[in-house]
């Protein structure tokens, strides 16, 4: 159900660029002794975010098709939901309140929230990004409608954003955009360039420029034990 953990944190004002994400993440934010927790939907372009001064931030991305009831991705896509917090510091989700998490039991807090029902992992998107047969024979519409009743995204809209994701981490990595166009199977220069301005929000050149590095998915993020 967790596809990354990953935390951070802000010494000064400043912004930063969202990339597209096929993913619901909770986020926990800590700033002036207060917190504040969300779920944030997919994301279907590159936007961009304001980052408070002297803040912490704690992030849980869940899976694709994995689903915190009762918001479904498809309800905040390019969203989020906000969740009180008591006076104690503790997380209302589902009508409980629960400890808030840190980085190093975020796991445990997603078992919590999984034993109580509250978080759900979905059969079709699991059979459509694997070779499992499908249990039950739905006809490509009826699939394709649930899909994106489940994720809030089609499925080609899950494949060009994880390509360019892709594209961008291999940019980052120092790869030159000739190598990146014939690994991810974009048409040329300017097919990739499209992409990396729609979802990303930078340049190939830009990915590879030493001090940018104010893109989500470029943070230090860790994968969570035992992903």
């Amino acid at each position: 159900m967790v596809n990354r953990v990953w935390r951070t944190r802000s010494d000064s004002e400043d912004t930063m660029t969202s990339a597209a994400r096929t993913c619901c993440q909770l986020i926990f934010t800590r700033m002036q002794g207060q917190l504040l927790a969300s779920l944030r939907g997919p994301e279907t372009r590159a936007t961009t975010a304001a980052v408070p001064p002297d803040a912490e931030f704690l992030g849980i991305r869940l899976t694709l098709g994995t689903v915190l009831r009762p918001h479904p991705a498809a309800s905040i896509v390019n969203g989020y939901v906000p969740f009180p917090v008591t006076d104690s510091g503790r997380v209302i989700i589902g009508g409980e309140d629960w400890e808030a998490p840190t980085y190093e039991n975020a796991e445990q807090f997603i078992r919590r929230l999984r034993d109580a029902g509250l978080l759900v992992r979905s059969r079709l998107v699991v059979e459509e990004h694997s070779a499992e047969q499908p249990q039950r024979q739905l006809s490509p519409r009826t699939r394709q409608r649930r899909y994106r009743a489940i994720t809030g995204l089609s499925r080609t809209a899950v494949t060009q954003i994880d390509r360019v994701n892709a594209a961008a981490t291999m940019l980052r990595d120092g790869h030159d955009w000739h190598r990146v166009v014939e690994a991810l199977g974009y048409f040329d220069q300017a097919h990739l360039a499209h992409a990396l301005r729609r979802y990303v929000g930078r340049t190939a050149r830009g990915l590879q420029a030493e001090d940018d590095a104010k893109v989500s998915f470029l943070y230090k993020n860790c994968p969570s034990p035992g992903s």
